[in-house]
């Protein structure tokens, strides 16, 4: 069986006995025995293993990216298509989730005494998110530049890893070519190790995706996602537009890549990402789904997607911008259309500062939220259904990363695999 398959079926497994295991034995502490002792250790060592070679493939693949691209005017020019083609199908996203928000206006049919028990139930979660707050100014682009990048790297603050390694890389080009050897045969072994490593972790994928999606699907509160099913719905509808209308579609026109084909491809990669809730755990598997899958060449691949794990968030920045609206429908405060454009606007940006791990949105949120007036511990009545959205919305984001790939390159004359 191929991997991608065994992965489907490790979900679809995990969330079939998930489900089943709620509906039998509730949350009984037999149950939670086996999510908090088995089922969550197997998905934490398959996240970890992902995880543990996130820098090294930062740093080895930018850097040989950079200066295997070798002209500082193609590094710029790639990296201004990369950059302009997140801006437009981010904005795209954003405004696809206020236009459904605003037809279906999910947040005028929760009633008060369900607003009144999520409050009370997530008060606490929410507060601390709240309490740690987001910034988003002169300062963030700022410490883009790190004082220390082993202690950004630490720190999982890939924009200033990023950033070093391009920096890094772009010096590379000025060396001699004597000089400048040594080094990059460091980096090509480097990136062949982790690479290699990659492949252990993707055994592991089936029964790490299984005892994810176990622990997620036994956990959910059905009381709660019934609660707000007009809402996910809303949000789930609005991904799907944007990933099958909006990134297919321009997968077909712009890169020529067959509609089908684009995605039958890209399934291990949607699989791995959903399950992971986080762009960089798959940035592995982009990287190899965009080189082996569709020809991209390894240096616009190792230059392009991991800016776009840290700063192409499509799916992100839909669902900010729909959970200020609908958050704004269940408080009653009436978001003008000036309003409704900053909600845009913010939600692009501060989903390119939104941390690529499960969860990295959410303070950024509550950001926006208090900048249109709108209760930032409000964040409090999506919290219990955020796990399962948070999933559903990194399948965009990374797709979104992998058509930028695709199209940068066919865009610098490469012929992609499929091609028409």
């Amino acid at each position: 069986m191929k991997l991608h398959n065994k992965i489907l079926l490790g979900l679809v497994g995990g969330a079939a006995a998930g489900v089943a295991s709620k509906l039998m034995l509730g949350q009984s502490p037999e149950l939670m025995w086996v999510v908090d002792k088995v089922a969550t250790p197997i998905g934490q060592v398959f996240l970890r293993m992902l995880f543990m070679i996130v820098v090294p493939l930062i740093f080895g693949s930018v850097t040989l990216g950079v200066a295997s691209l070798g002209d500082l005017s193609r590094i710029g020019r790639i990296g201004g298509k990369a950059m302009g083609f997140f801006l437009i199908t981010t904005a795209a996203a954003a405004t696809i989730g206020l236009t459904l928000v605003n037809v279906i206006g999910p947040g005028k049919s929760i009633a008060p005494e369900v607003r009144t028990q999520l409050l009370a139930e997530y008060a606490g979660e929410a507060t601390a998110r709240v309490g740690a707050g987001a910034t988003f100014g002169v300062e963030t682009f700022v410490n883009i530049v790190p004082r220390n990048p082993v202690d950004s790297a630490a720190r999982g603050d890939m924009l200033g890893l990023i950033f070093f390694s391009l920096i890094f890389g772009v010096a590379l080009t000025q060396l001699s070519k004597e000089k400048a050897q040594p080094i990059l045969a460091v980096l090509e072994g480097l990136v062949e190790v982790v690479t290699r490593i990659i492949g252990y972790a993707m055994r592991l994928a089936p029964y790490g995706v299984a005892g994810l999606i176990f622990g997620v699907t036994v956990r959910f509160g059905a009381e709660v996602l019934q609660s707000l099913a007009m809402y996910v719905v809303t949000v789930l509808a609005g991904l799907a537009l944007q990933l099958f209308g909006v990134t297919g579609l321009l997968a077909r026109f712009l890169a020529g890549i067959p509609y089908g084909t684009f995605f039958s491809k890209c399934r291990s990669l949607m699989v791995t990402a959903f399950s992971t809730s986080s762009s960089n755990a798959s940035l592995p598997e982009n990287i190899r789904t965009a080189e082996e899958q569709f020809g991209v060449p390894r240096e616009i691949a190792s230059f392009v997607l991991p800016l776009g794990a840290t700063m192409n968030m499509n799916g992100t920045a839909l669902f900010e911008g729909m959970t200020v609206l609908f958050l704004a429908q269940v408080f009653g405060v009436e978001l003008s259309l000036t309003s409704q454009i900053i909600v845009v606007v913010m939600s692009v940006i501060t989903a390119i500062g939104a941390a690529g791990v499960p969860g990295g949105s959410i303070p950024l949120l509550v950001l926006i939220l208090e900048t249109v007036g709108v209760p930032g511990e409000g964040i409090a009545l999506i919290l219990g259904v955020d796990r399962i959205l948070d999933m559903s919305r990194t399948v965009p984001n990374v797709m979104g990363d992998q058509l930028t790939a695709v199209v940068v390159a066919r865009s610098e004359g490469a012929t992609l695999k499929l091609a028409e």
